[in-house]
């Protein structure tokens, strides 16, 4: 075998386990990319779940002062 074609050969090898290598890293990032979007999405629904109950708060503390000014007004 040739020096040319030893070297030809060593480089296709590197080259075949460098782009082996770098799929599997990529198909790692996006693995965990696709978890971080799910645990993403459960927080921001939890977020969501958090607001609708202090909407429902707030709007039950707004009847009640409306009720409160309207007492206090039919007082006067």
């Amino acid at each position: 075998m040739s020096t040319a074609s030893k070297v030809v050969l060593g480089v296709s090898v590197v080259l075949s386990i460098g782009a082996v290598g770098t799929v599997h890293l990529k198909q790692n990032w996006d693995r965990q990319r696709l978890r971080d979007g799910v645990l993403r999405d459960l927080e921001r629904l939890e977020r969501k779940k958090e607001n609708l109950q202090k909407l429902k708060e707030q709007q039950v503390l707004t009847r009640q002062l409306e009720e409160e000014r309207e007492r206090r007004k039919s007082e006067l």
